[in-house]
């Protein structure tokens, strides 16, 4: 049973520790944030205490990675392990270097195109840039789910608007980057040099170590 976390900080500490971890419940029991702060009062609307806002400090912090990166949902890679996700998930290639082999689809290209110019956009904001909505590109959502979940971009922040007296309002608008602005290319390609299917094996084998009764079936609903 993994030992529970009581704060931003340990969950951060969990994080690192295990390596990954989903945000939610999912098909492997127990493997999540939410399992691991259960005993915290969430949506409370408590900045301190509720994981649903610590969520929004830990991605801002640079700390470890956040995004959508199990089965589209959301969750946590340590730093040590984003470089294995993204060797394997992006197979090796950097996103331009999938296009140029006719991997990528257009609606990606305008996106990922979008961080080349500007290293942080709000949903709405990369929404407009990209060229999608009426008579243009479709499926904003699945587009940016499909980007995280090949690690070519990451939740980085979430942010209010702000009014002209400098105070924020509404809901939070996520904000995403892509991971080499925030941790340098170096860092997030350092197992470019394995195979990808090597760092796949990696991730399952971690996960069967942390969870030795999950059956295959659930693992790979998780982690693809």
């Amino acid at each position: 049973m993994l030992k529970p976390a009581r704060s931003r900080r340990e969950l951060i500490h969990r994080v690192e520790e295990l390596g990954f971890l989903p945000l939610f419940e999912n098909p492997v029991p127990g493997f999540s944030a939410q399992a691991l702060t259960a005993a915290q009062p969430w949506w409370s609307g408590d900045p301190d205490r509720d994981p649903w806002f610590w969520r929004e400090a830990i991605a801002r912090s640079g700390e470890v990675a956040y995004g959508k990166f199990f089965a589209g949902k959301a969750g946590f890679l340590s730093l040590e392990w984003l470089p294995v996700f993204a060797n394997w998930r992006r197979e090796g290639y950097d996103f331009d270097a999938r296009w140029d082999d006719g991997l990528a689809r257009l609606r990606d290209k305008k996106l990922m195109d979008c961080f080349a110019r500007t290293p942080e956009w709000t949903g709405a904001e990369l929404k407009r840039a990209a060229g999608f909505g009426p008579g243009g590109e479709k499926n904003f959502e699945g587009a940016v789910t499909g980007l995280q979940m090949r690690t070519y971009l990451v939740i980085r922040d979430f942010r209010q608007k702000v009014n002209r007296r400098g105070e924020g309002y509404g809901l939070p608008a996520t904000v995403y980057a892509a991971p080499e602005s925030v941790w340098g290319y170096e860092a997030v390609t350092a197992a470019y040099r394995e195979d990808p299917a090597a760092c796949r094996a990696r991730v399952y084998a971690r996960a069967r170590e942390l969870f030795p009764r999950a059956r295959e079936e659930e693992l790979r609903r998780l982690l693809g």
